[in-house]
C-alpha cells in the first residue's frame, strides 16, 4: 500500500482522489463520524474551486450548491462595505459556493468510487509506529482495528492524518497542539427565512450586542451564526433565539420561519506543532483549526491536500526527489498560521460593543469601501486567491524577480490558470493549462512582442525544458489577468504543479533557465536518467 489516509471527510478524500488519480494504492479509513445535518463547513471559495477542478468536481458542486457574488457588512442594520467575488478578475471561478460539507462530501465520495476507492468506515486507528519495523525498514507500522474487534497490522510506505481536530494520529504521534482558545461561543443553524436581504451575497451583521452572519444556501435557506453568551441557552437553541438576535443586529426585517437544525459550540485557535514525523504527515483539522470567521478552515485543509498530494503523489510516482516534501510543513504551517490570525482578528472586529471601538471599526470599513481597499484586500483574502508561499527565486535572489514588474507574479504566488485533467470548461485560449503532476514552464512572448520573437528562443527553451516541465505557450487571447501577471516583456515562468510559481528567468537567458530547471527536484534528473 502506498498511503493510508486515516480520516474520511473531504481534506481526506480529496487527498485521496488526487492519489488515485496517478494510479496509486491508498486506503482510507474512518473509525466513525457525525454525518448529521449540522455540519460547520458551507462555503467553497474561488482558489479551492480552481483545486477541486484537478480532481473533476467543481462542476458538480456548483451544480448542487448556491452561487454567491459576495460579501456585505453592516452596523447596526446599515451596510458600510461590501466585497465582490465577482470582482476577482484574476480567477476562472469570480464566486463562492455555498453548499453543506456533507453535500461537498457526497459528491467527493462519488468521485473515490469512480477512481475504485471507498473510505472503510468503522474501522479505527489504535497504534502506529512511525518508525516502522522489520524489512520495511522506516516505513510507519499501523494497528487498524475493525468493527468486529479484529485488528489489522500494516506498514504503508506514507501514512496521513486527516482524522480532524481530535485526531488519533497527532496524538499517538506525540505531536503538541497548543493554541488560545478566544472565549466565544457560537450558536449556528440552517434556518428558513422570509427576509429582503441579497440571496447573491453573503451577510456579515455587526452590533453592540454582537454579530450575525446569514449565508444563503439557496432555496430560502440561510446559515446562521451568532455569538451568544456561554451558558446562555439550550445545546440546541430554538428559533426564538435566532430571530431575537436576527432583530437586533441585522436590522430587522427578517422571519425565522424553521430551523432544519441547530448547534452550540466554541471557538477553538489550535496549530500543531509540527506537521510531519518521519513518513506520517497531518492535513485540515488535525493539523489546524482555526476561527470560523470568514468559512476559511475547510477551504485550509483542502489546500493542505493538495500541496502533500503532488509531493508525495510525484515521489511515489519516481518522478520527484523525496526532498520536496520538506516543503509541505514549512509551507502549511505559515499559512495555517496566517489564516488563524486573520480569522481571529476577524472574529474579534466583529464582536466589539464599545462606542470608539465600533466607530472605529465602522469607519475603517468605510473608507476602505469608498477608496477600493476593502474590494483589493477583503476579496483576494476571503476567497483565498492570495495564498502564497514567500521564497527566494530558485537560482537567483528574490529581488531581481520583483525587478520584472511590480504588476507581474511574484515567486511563491498563484499563477491565474486553470489545470490538465477531468475537470470541464478549461478554456486554453483564455487561461493556461498547467500539468496537474509535473512542473509547467510558461513561455510567455510579452504584450509589445510578435508571435516567434527570437527573444523567446523558443526551440532552445524547449530543449532545456525537455522531460523535466511540460511547456506552455499563452497567445495573445489571453485572460488580462493572465497577461498582467505575467507582464509586458517575454519570459520563462517555472510553475508547480500547484499552480504556484516557482521561478522567472528572461528565456534570452538560457544559463540561468538552465540552472533554474536543473534545480527542480526531480528524480530522474538527479539519478542521470
Amino acid at each position: 500500500m502506498d498511503v493510508l489516509i486515516v480520516g474520511g471527510g473531504p481534506v481526506g478524500m480529496l487527498l485521496g482522489c488526487e492519489l488515485r488519480q496517478r494510479g496509486l494504492s491508498v486506503r482510507i479509513v474512518d473509525a466513525g463520524r457525525d454525518s448529521g445535518p449540522h455540519s460547520r463547513a458551507n462555503v467553497v471559495w474561488p482558489r479551492n474551486l480552481e483545486l477541486l477542478d484537478r480532481v473533476g468536481v467543481t462542476a458538480r458542486l456548483l451544480e448542487r450548491g448556491h452561487r454567491l457574488s459576495g460579501t456585505s457588512f453592516y452596523s447596526s442594520g446599515r451596510r458600510i462595505g461590501t466585497a465582490y467575488m465577482s470582482g476577482l478578475g484574476d480567477t476562472p471561478h469570480p464566486y463562492a459556493v455555498m453548499i453543506s460539507q456533507n453535500e461537498t462530501e457526497r459528491v467527493l465520495a462519488e468521485r473515490l468510487a469512480e477512481l475504485g476507492t471507498a473510505v472503510e468506515t468503522g474501522v479505527r486507528l489504535v497504534g502506529v509506529d512511525s518508525a516502522g519495523s522489520g524489512a520495511s525498514g522506516d516505513r510507519p507500522a499501523a494497528r487498524l482495528e475493525h468493527p468486529d474487534g479484529r485488528v489489522e497490522e500494516v506498514e504503508p510506505s506514507w501514512l496521513v492524518g486527516a482524522d480532524g481536530a481530535h485526531s488519533t494520529v497527532r496524538s499517538l504521534l506525540g505531536i503538541g497542539y497548543t493554541g488560545r482558545q478566544p472565549e466565544l461561543t457560537f450558536a449556528i443553524t440552517d434556518a428558513e427565512l422570509t427576509t429582503g436581504l441579497s440571496a447573491d451575497l453573503s451577510h456579515y451583521c455587526y452590533s453592540p450586542r454582537g454579530a450575525v452572519v446569514l449565508g444563503p444556501m439557496g432555496g430560502g435557506v440561510f446559515r446562521l451564526a451568532v455569538n451568544v453568551a456561554p451558558d446562555a441557552h439550550p445545546e440546541r437553541p430554538g428559533p426564538e433565539v435566532f430571530q431575537r438576535v436576527l432583530d437586533e443586529r441585522a436590522g430587522g426585517g427578517s422571519t425565522v420561519e424553521r430551523l432544519r437544525w441547530s448547534a452550540l459550540f466554541q471557538v477553538r485557535c489550535r496549530l500543531a506543532e509540527t506537521f510531519r514525523v518521519g513518513r506520517c504527515f497531518l492535513v485540515g483539522d488535525a493539523a489546524h483549526i482555526i476561527s470560523p470567521a470568514g468559512g476559511q478552515g475547510m477551504n485550509t485543509g483542502m489546500q493542505d491536500a493538495v500541496n502533500l498530494a503532488w509531493r508525495l503523489g510525484g515521489v511515489l510516482g519516481g518522478e520527484l526527489d523525496d526532498t520536496v516534501l520538506d516543503g509541505y510543513d514549512t509551507e502549511r504551517r505559515t499559512v495555517s498560521h496566517r489564516v488563524a490570525r486573520s480569522t481571529a482578528f476577524m472574529t474579534r472586529f466583529g464582536v466589539v460593543t464599545t462606542p470608539v471601538r465600533t466607530a472605529v471599526r465602522d469607519t475603517a470599513f468605510r473608507v476602505a469601501d469608498r477608496t477600493g481597499a476593502l474590494q483589493r484586500y477583503m476579496a483576494p483574502r476571503l476567497s483565498q486567491t492570495d495564498i502564497g508561499y514567500e521564497q527566494e527565486e530558485a537560482g537567483g535572489p528574490l529581488a531581481a524577480v520583483r525587478a520584472l514588474g511590480r504588476r507581474t507574479v511574484p515567486v511563491g504566488a498563484r499563477l491565474p490558470a486553470v489545470f490538465d485533467g477531468p475537470g470541464d470548461g478549461r478554456d486554453p485560449a483564455r487561461w493556461p493549462v498547467l500539468d496537474r503532476d509535473r512542473y509547467t514552464l510558461v513561455l510567455w512572448h510579452g504584450r509589445g512582442t510578435v508571435a516567434g520573437d527570437p527573444a523567446l528562443r523558443r526551440s532552445r527553451v524547449r530543449a532545456l525544458a525537455a522531460d523535466r516541465a511540460a511547456v506552455v505557450e499563452p497567445g495573445r487571447t489571453v485572460h488580462p489577468s493572465v497577461a498582467r501577471a505575467l507582464g509586458g516583456d517575454p519570459v520563462a515562468v517555472v510553475v508547480r504543479p500547484d499552480g504556484h510559481v516557482h521561478a522567472r528567468v528572461a528565456p534570452d537567458d538560457p544559463g540561468r533557465l538552465a540552472g533554474v530547471l536543473d534545480a527542480l527536484p526531480l528524480a530522474t534528473v538527479r539519478s542521470g536518467r
